[in-house]
């Protein structure tokens, strides 16, 4: 099926050649099937789409289905730096294309890849990664962030505006530090450590200077959600070499080896002096933890709508963890005490980074996302980080497919959990094994809303308007936007067959294209805000 819109701001799903219209829509469930656990904890499930007739059709799926696009070292986007913008522009919307194609429903993009951004800011430098040099203004001049942000919405999908919070400078980085990068402008907060350099975070100057960053971007621009990673206190390097970093946390051996010290000599031992009382590590942690905390509050004060979300390394820490579960601790090498982030509600989703395979039990996918479910008190989201780009990646231990296929498998097996994150947008874009192809037919055979988040506000918009009429080759839905939607949930009926799609609230009309010379005779059509509320249903038929 082809979306294309033209000048009317009509949006025309029209059938294509591979399968036409109900390959498409074909109907999910309010959440995509819940499978069976099988050996080893690999679910066991048939993935035959739904059928729904009846008179009303079911409530609309709902599931968070991101992928995030890395542009720290050109891993996404764009495909390498300095490129035209023209070009930019066109690898962009590949991969909103791809995405929605997909049925996926966000984009997680890296905006402060070190300690610096893809869009213009008052307050740090133009990333190297988008013009090949630090500082260095996009020719000619655009702004990347808003045109994501634009297209993205077009096509109905959120966009979430991802940061690095303390990275200074990637090991990756070529060109020299521009005289606005925080290292010249604020030296005494920034640290080197083996080939990077590092934002302490026990400097205040540090995390004000990262709270205004993101509270900049919150303000300017209408995206979605404020995403941060995994990125607090910087991976321990071995001694003496400077080499390992985060890749060695995914190997158990690896992780257990002397390692250098972060160099924050200067603002422990002001904390000391000053009548701290608490350990270093403890201290440590306390420092990230007022930064996430500030984030969170800032956000919300600025726009209640946005939401936050944080993704950690996925093993949680050590006197918590299951029996059997082993390696690298964030709670002791990063001093990322993600358990008190969900447990103190300073957050609105949690994507813990689960990158290891179903059956390695050490590290076994379903035994660390009960893990992190057992410490979500405040009810928050919960969308685990899938390693897809490990799909055939040339690797000893490549995934294949299927492992994908199965970990989405399991985290519908979880009632509570509604969504999920691919790292990254290469391997969809690749079609790696067939991975995009098998997740199109397996695990994403319609599209569905992101679920809503109602501790940050519940009241749903009113319900739309909705008027039909027969066209040559579909039936044109025409649509009253409610104040503050921005998206319709549409149900049409094929013949006995209720399908689903949704549409960009920004578009005036819907043409629902007949499949295989069935037209669609009636709607039940929802508006939905930034939130995820739902209005009443609004009913029409020919």
């Amino acid at each position: 099926m082809v979306l294309a819109f033209n000048a009317k701001k009509r949006l025309t799903l029209a059938a294509g050649a591979a399968g036409g219209l109900a390959a498409i829509l074909a109907a999910c469930t309010t959440t995509p099937p819940r499978p069976g656990p099988g050996a080893a904890g690999v679910p066991v499930v048939s993935h035959e789409p739904p059928h729904f007739t009846g008179e009303q059709p079911p409530p609309a799926p709902r599931e968070f289905r991101a992928a995030w696009v890395s542009t720290v070292a050109n891993i996404d986007w764009p495909s390498r730096s300095n490129l035209p913008p023209a070009k930019q522009q066109a690898e962009a919307l590949a991969i909103l294309d791809r995405a929605k194609a997909l049925n996926l429903n966000a984009i997680v993009l890296q905006v402060r890849p070190s300690a610096d951004a893809i869009y213009p800011s008052p307050l740090e430098p133009w990333s190297e990664y988008l013009t090949g040099k630090q500082g260095k203004e996009p020719q000619p001049a655009w702004d990347p962030l808003q045109f994501w942000v634009a297209q993205a919405h077009l096509r109905g999908l959120e966009l979430h505006a991802w940061f690095n919070p303390y990275r200074a400078r990637h090991s990756a980085a070529r060109s020299p530090l521009a005289k606005e990068h925080i290292a010249n402008t604020q030296p005494q907060a920034v640290k080197k450590y083996g080939k990077y350099l590092w934002m302490d975070p026990g400097e205040e100057a540090a995390s004000r200077h990262t709270l205004e960053v993101i509270l900049d971007v919150v303000r300017r621009y209408d995206i979605d959600g404020v995403h941060i990673d995994d990125y607090f206190y910087p991976y321990p390097i071995e001694a003496p070499s400077a080499t390992g970093a985060e890749a060695a946390a995914l190997d158990v051996p690896a992780w257990q080896k002397p390692e250098v010290e972060f160099p924050d000599q200067p603002s422990w031992q002001r904390y000391v002096q000053g009548g701290g009382k608490l350990d270093r590590p403890s201290w440590r942690r306390q420092n990230v933890d007022k930064l996430i905390e500030a984030i969170y509050t800032g956000i919300h004060r600025e726009k209640a709508w946005v939401k936050f979300g944080i993704s950690p390394f996925g093993i949680g820490r050590p006197d918590r963890r299951p029996p059997g579960i082993a390696g690298f601790s964030q709670y002791d090498k990063l001093y990322a005490d993600a358990e008190t982030w969900l447990q103190k509600g300073w957050l609105d989703y949690l994507a813990p980074q689960l990158y290891w395979p179903i059956a390695q039990a050490p590290q076994a996918f379903p035994v660390l996302l009960d893990y992190w479910l057992a410490q979500n008190t405040h009810a928050r989201h919960v969308w685990p980080g899938i390693f897809t780009s490990k799909t055939a990646d040339g690797s000893t231990k490549p995934f294949s497919a299927d492992e994908i296929v199965q970990q989405i498998d399991v985290t519908r097996m979880r009632p509570t959990v509604n969504g999920h994150v691919h790292f990254s947008m290469a391997a969809l874009m690749q079609n790696r094994a067939g991975l995009a192809d098998k997740l199109k037919r397996n695990s994403y055979q319609s599209a569905a809303l992101i679920p809503a988040s109602p501790w940050l506000g519940d009241q749903a918009p009113p319900a739309p308007t909705v008027a039909l009429k027969r066209g040559a080759n579909g039936l044109t839905v025409s649509l009253t936007t409610p104040k503050n939607a921005v998206q319709y949930a549409i149900w049409a009926r094929y013949g006995d067959e209720w399908r689903f799609t949704t549409a960009a609230a920004s578009r005036g009309e819907v043409v629902l294209a007949d499949d295989g010379g069935v037209p669609a005779r009636s709607v039940v059509v929802t508006a939905v805000d930034r939130l995820g509320n739902e209005s009443p249903r609004a009913s029409a038929r020919l």
